[in-house]
């Protein structure tokens, strides 16, 4: 693939983290603090927002789709802006659209008031992803940038979990009081979160060029990274399952309690926490493609054990059983995203690093926006067709990552290459 990137002058030398330690402890301290809003909003969104408004839980369902999909709308604009403005602006500014989002929503007195709010949310969740990864992209280098984006994968599993059990002592409170402290302490924990952000030097040599050639057409026509995009479209279905088809599973077919249940999610949880910095140390030795294509491969199995679940085990045989194919799922997690999201950075040219992401993001945002609907029929279908369509799915992704990786540049594939023209 030709290489896209607008050479410099002149060559410089660039500190693999630039901006120091100071810069990586705030970006970590943000991304922990953006985590733990997300993990008291997300899991419990209509519940947050019905105990708020006092909409029906139909008209919320209805709304927060209508908004999701249309915040999609504003991702080409977000690359813009990034290309233009560069990744830490965009993440300042994309942090308190969500503090003044959630600060607003006891005053959503009427639907379009709601659904206001709802799309202001949900363009600055979509958004925050591309321009992290792009400040990330601008921080650091080579295997550093590797580090970096393990490290912010790390928190943010811890940071959702500690986020989901601050959001169950504020339902302990009676009434609406909860939500509203709730929503409150969303505002300031996004708030801080932007002040983090504010507080990392600006990196030199990381403006971005407004007349950065070929903009989204460049993109377009990168055949290698659109294969990423797709792969990883596909390969998404699986993060998507354990939120959203998996307790229904357990419960249903398997018969676990529910408490027991939500034990599954836990498990994963602190695995990815605890062990996502040592796997991304591990998978930095192969070839990006290929130990991501390993990790759907793993997702694959897991899946195929799932489906065994019902036939083959009953009783308080089917904890353990139940454990065990979660670690062995959370397993083909770690090896999986690492080297994948790496991926989606290193192959983004510097100059257009805004718009390749914002890009890359909507593979995940449309499988997100659709896995409920496919996920919902094909859990009424049957289970073993839900755990056949997401092994087939997987696979494919996986395929397609093998597929594109003779027409990347070795940099892009190889951890420790050197990268030209950087």
């Amino acid at each position: 693939m030709e290489d896209t990137r607008v050479p410099e002058a002149a060559p410089r030398a660039v500190h693999p983290l630039a901006g120091g330690v100071p810069a990586r402890r705030r970006l970590i301290a943000s991304s922990l603090a953006t985590s733990i809003g997300d993990g008291i909003y997300v899991p419990l969104t209509m519940l947050f927002v019905h105990g708020l408004t006092g909409l029906s839980l139909t008209s919320i369902g209805t709304g927060l789709t209508v908004a999701g999909l249309s915040a999609l709308a504003f991702m080409p604009a977000a690359g813009v802006l990034i290309d233009r403005f560069g990744g830490r602006r965009v993440l300042i500014g994309v942090l308190a659209l969500r503090a003044i989002g959630f600060a607003a929503y006891p005053f959503a007195d009427s639907y379009p008031a709601f659904l206001t709010i709802a799309l202001v949310v949900a363009v600055g969740m979509w958004a925050s992803s591309p321009s992290q990864q792009s400040l990330i992209g601008d921080l650091a280098r080579g295997a550093e940038r590797d580090r970096l984006l393990a490290w912010d994968r790390s928190l943010r599993n811890a940071g959702m979990g500690c986020g989901s059990l601050a959001a169950a002592g504020m339902l302990a409170w009676n009434g609406t009081t909860g939500f509203i402290v709730a929503a409150e302490t969303l505002a300031a924990v996004f708030a801080v979160a932007a002040v983090l952000v504010a507080r990392i030097p600006r990196v030199r040599g990381a403006a971005k060029r407004p007349d950065a050639r070929g903009g989204y057409r460049r993109v377009l026509a990168d055949r290698p990274y659109l294969l990423l995009t797709t792969a990883n479209f596909l390969i998404a279905f699986g993060y998507t399952t354990q939120a959203m088809a998996l307790p229904v599973f357990l419960t249903r077919d398997v018969a676990m309690p529910d408490a027991l249940a939500g034990m599954v999610f836990a498990v994963n949880t602190v695995l990815v926490a605890a062990l996502g910095v040592p796997a991304a140390r591990l998978t930095s030795r192969g070839r990006r493609t290929r130990t991501a294509a390993l990790g759907a491969t793993v997702f694959a199995l897991s899946f195929a054990a799932f489906a065994a679940l019902p036939r083959l085990v009953h009783g308080a045989d089917a904890l353990v059983a139940v454990l065990a194919v979660a670690a062995l799922y959370t397993g083909g997690e770690l090896v999986h995203s690492a080297p994948a999201q790496s991926l989606s950075v290193q192959a983004a040219p510097d100059h257009l690093r805004g718009r390749y992401l914002s890009v890359h993001q909507l593979s995940w945002s449309v499988c997100r926006t659709i896995a409920p609907m496919l996920l919902g029929f094909l859990l009424d279908t049957g289970p073993w067709h839900l755990w056949t369509v997401l092994a087939l799915l997987v696979l494919t992704g996986a395929a397609i990552l093998l597929y594109a990786e003779r027409s990347l540049p070795p940099h892009t594939n190889l951890p420790h290459a050197r990268a030209s023209a950087t």
